[in-house]
């Protein structure tokens, strides 16, 4: 279905608002008029075609002026776009020189250097691997995005046991779990059922809990809670980690925002996860929000459709 623009919206109003008072006006204009008579006096007549007339020339004036009020609401949502766009692609060129450079230097090294020591040629080739690696997690992340942003029509959608699945993205992280000291308890009902995209609804618990385990700190707890409404599954997820300043908290789904970059890189992170988390949540139908806790840590709460 078509929507109207904002122009067209105001157009409408304004005429509906007109005719209605015009109509009555002329209608009721003798107070003691108790009822609805036909249009029998020639002053009644006048009326009708003074507001005919008046109506014809404010909804042309009006047309006009909303449709250069569109024009105008159009160009600047596409400066924005266009901006967002350049940035977009400005933080991908700059997320992406850094290991490219890497990879490079350590491969062009043992190109150059054929009698390298064979540890040193060895621990290029991992630090090589672990570049390459961050280079497909960078390039999946933006995959998913793209395939949100631009293709949500071809995003299949079917029944899905999210207490089954968030159980299945806690056994796949469960060994990095350990090696920070984390627990997480997870404390969803069984049975779960929502109507979305397993992918993208794997994409919201995996990334929220690779947040904790990057950012939380070693020995955090992480709790995993829902309840639901009529339309909605409500989510709550929480860890008692370190948490961000406040003045961060309305920026951390913006993609490629780090709240210390230098940190973020060091832990192999994309800058995309919480960017992927909120679109994941929107194409859901659902909300999400994020808050710091007074003992500390992050808390986000969010909504799908059942």
């Amino acid at each position: 279905m078509r929507k109207f623009s904002e122009g067209k919206k105001m157009w409408i109003s304004v005429m509906a608002a007109f005719l209605i008072y015009a109509v009555v006006f002329i209608l009721f204009d003798d107070y003691d008029r108790k009822m609805l008579e036909p249009l029998n006096q020639v002053n009644d007549w006048h009326l009708m075609v003074f507001a005919v007339v008046v109506m014809v020339i404010l909804g042309f004036v009006l047309l006009r002026y909303c449709k250069r009020m569109d024009e105008r609401i159009e160009q600047e949502q596409e400066m924005k776009q266009t901006l967002m766009r350049r940035q977009l692609t400005q933080n991908i060129a700059h997320e992406i020189k850094t290991p490219v450079a890497s990879i490079l230097g350590y491969t062009e090294t043992l190109l150059s250097t054929p009698d390298i020591p064979h540890e040193t040629a060895k621990r290029f080739l991992e630090r090589t691997h672990v570049q390459a690696q961050r280079l497909t997690s960078l390039l999946a992340d933006l995959s998913i995005l793209n395939r949100v942003d631009y293709a949500p029509h071809v995003i299949a959608m079917h029944r899905v046991n999210v207490s089954q699945l968030v159980g299945d993205v806690v056994q796949d992280v469960e060994l990095a779990l350990k090696k920070k000291g984390m627990k997480l308890n997870n404390y969803l009902p069984e049975d779960i059922i929502v109507n979305g995209n397993e992918s993208l609804i794997y994409s919201i618990f995996s990334n929220l809990i690779d947040n904790s385990i990057n950012y939380a700190g070693e020995g955090s707890t992480i709790e995993i809670l829902a309840s639901d409404t009529i339309q909605h599954w409500n989510f709550i997820y929480r860890d008692n980690g370190m948490g961000v300043e406040e003045q961060h908290l309305s920026r951390l789904f913006e993609r490629f925002y780090r709240v210390d970059k230098g940190r973020s890189r060091s832990m192999g992170g994309t800058g995309l996860g919480l960017a992927i988390v909120k679109n994941a949540v929107l194409q859901h139908n659902g909300t999400i929000t994020v808050e710091k806790l007074n003992e500390g840590g992050l808390q986000f709460k969010f909504s799908l459709k059942k």
